[in-house]
């Protein structure tokens, strides 16, 4: 499909319900593939696009929001005529999910919030190592690999992962806290999170299931942050028995 001059790649499995998966970041519908095979099994018909710029969709042209994002969800349930729909987003798909509850509410039955990354936060840590950086940028940072480890270990930052339209778009993503606009949220919600998630942590759940007044926290033990990966199964329970 052809979605603001963009082709789009997306997989539907099932009939039933409409289920729309949105994914994480550096992540594609093939990763989803487990979780939706089990939904499917239970009269749900889930439908999971590559977000573009991921899996084998095209890129933005220009350097895309959340709030663009948004906005091309929007018109993909328009093409695919999704008058109502269960909406689920995991990590930033999850803060993208809360945007497009807010814009088109009458659309969704029920959001499923998956170790979504809505705060967008300074840590003391990640302030300590952005100082050191920019005073000590040569030696600190010399090398391609320090580089690397600094951002995916010390920030838990994807960004010397990505280049071009999506470094921008990654930098564009990070700067939107949603903080103030999770009590906006009439939608009901599932807040489902792994025990062990160090990179949106489980304290963000708990703030966020405080914050959308007709929600609920689910928790799933011994899994961190890529729980569709690690525990489908799972996952797939909990999200069925909430539908």
């Amino acid at each position: 499909m052809i979605i603001k001059g963009l082709k789009i790649n997306y997989k539907t499995l099932g009939e039933g319900r409409p289920l729309l998966i949105l994914h994480g970041w550096g992540s594609n519908s093939e990763r989803w593939r487990r979780v939706g095979e089990l939904l499917s099994q239970n009269g749900i018909k889930v439908i999971i696009p590559d977000l573009p710029g991921f899996g084998q969709s095209d890129k933005p042209q220009r350097a895309w929001n959340l709030d663009n994002y948004c906005d091309f969800v929007e018109d993909f349930v328009n093409f695919l005529n999704l008058d109502k729909f269960y909406l689920l987003g995991h990590s930033f798909g999850g803060a993208l999910a809360v945007k497009c509850g807010l814009k088109f509410p009458e659309k969704i039955d029920k959001l499923f919030l998956i170790s979504a990354a809505c705060f967008r936060r300074k840590t003391p840590k990640k302030r300590f190592f952005y100082i050191l950086s920019k005073i000590f940028p040569s030696r600190f940072l010399s090398s391609s690999l320090l580089r690397r480890a600094f951002y995916r270990f010390i920030t838990k930052s994807d960004y010397p992962s990505v280049n071009g339209v999506i470094k921008e778009i990654y930098l564009k993503v990070i700067k939107q806290d949603l903080s103030d606009v999770l009590s906006q949220i009439q939608i009901p919600a599932v807040i489902i999170w792994g025990e062990k998630d160090n990179i949106t942590s489980l304290n963000d759940a708990k703030i966020i299931n405080q914050k959308i007044k007709d929600s609920k926290l689910e928790i799933i033990l011994n899994v961190g942050h890529d729980i569709n990966i690690k525990a489908p199964d799972e996952l797939a329970e909990v999200i069925s028995k909430n539908l």
